[in-house]
């Protein structure tokens, strides 16, 4: 809320629905989203929406089902023509076992982005 004024700014909040994998290419039902981490990633969305708009600014919001989170929301950043990226995220970890980590995930999007990522960390 901080980085975008309401007069003249707008935030597009995305949540990632996890896919855990493919079979040949074709998504296996077991390896998909459960309804209750969809309705979870929607409530998240949901809650952040009203949040920005009590604030006065304009914003809208999806939930995306993906194996490739990093690469979807470059992607979608791009294609919006986002100015910045803001991302909560775990302390970074040991770049090498890092991939190995869905937690890792703001890191690998901060590495890929061609626009400012903010990577918001909370100390635990």
């Amino acid at each position: 809320m901080e980085l975008v004024s309401p007069s003249k700014g707008h935030v597009r909040v995305m949540a990632i629905a996890r896919v855990h994998g493919v079979s040949l290419g074709l998504p296996v039902p077991g390896l998909l989203p459960t309804r209750r981490e969809w309705s979870e990633r929607e409530e998240t969305v949901d809650r952040a929406l009203k949040r920005l708009r009590r604030k006065g600014i304009e914003a809208d919001g999806q939930v995306v089902g993906t194996r490739k989170g990093a690469q979807r929301i470059c992607q979608e950043a791009a294609m919006s023509g986002c100015e910045a990226i803001v991302m909560a995220a775990d302390p970074a970890r040991n770049r090498l076992l890092a991939e190995l980590y869905w937690s890792q995930e703001p890191q690998r999007v901060a590495r890929r982005a061609r626009v400012p990522v903010f990577l918001v960390t909370t100390d635990t």
